[in-house]
């Protein structure tokens, strides 16, 4: 019987991963479910609880830690982001294959506790720093303090693109859905 694929799009902020992925997930051919995080950060203007994230506070997000009901977790700019195992699980169960965007930290957990269970692991580049800092100046959503830490935290973690599967450039959210859906399909015919 054939396992569901458990894929991972990971990357510095600012790289454009939700772009890509709202790009994948129309991609009906690919039969995809979005995997929804955790965080205890407040929603951004556009951004729907139960959709985007599930928004919860630093107290039930200790007690899923606690309680060993997230497959990965971190803390960054003082909020946790973390994925729920059950979610996951259900998904695959149900036949879907589960698209986790994530940022580096989670991506190596997952990496490392599913390591041989059907996961592919894709890292997503700017085509450049200066493009990358363009984007995140862009959102115009944090202060100045916040986008150095990002920026910051951004060089460390383009040196972890060794770590994945498939390393894949966004020049442009079409080229790199495009590129992405392809290595999914290679992937569920292996």
């Amino acid at each position: 019987m054939k396992k569901n694929l458990l894929i991972i799009v990971s990357g510095p902020s600012g790289v454009g991963k939700g772009t890509v992925v709202k790009i994948l997930m129309n991609d009906k051919s690919l039969n995809l479910v979005y995997s929804i995080s955790a965080t205890t950060r407040k929603p951004r203007a556009n951004e729907v609880d139960g959709k985007d994230y599930f928004f919860i506070d630093r107290e039930k997000f200790k007690e899923l830690i606690n309680n060993d009901e997230l497959l990965e977790y971190s803390e960054f700019v003082n909020n946790y982001y973390g994925t729920p195992k059950g979610y996951i699980d259900k998904s695959l169960k149900e036949g879907k294959n589960v698209l986790l965007e994530i940022e580096t930290n989670g991506a190596q957990q997952v990496m490392e506790k599913m390591k041989g269970k059907g996961v592919i692991s894709i890292f997503l580049l700017p085509p450049s720093m200066y493009e990358l800092e363009n984007r995140i100046k862009n959102r115009r959503t944090e202060p100045l303090s916040v986008i150095k830490e990002r920026l910051d935290k951004a060089r460390k973690e383009l040196q972890l693109k060794i770590l994945y599967d498939y390393n894949v450039v966004n020049d442009t959210p079409e080229n790199a859905a495009k590129k992405i859906a392809e290595i999914i399909k290679e992937n569920l015919i292996k």
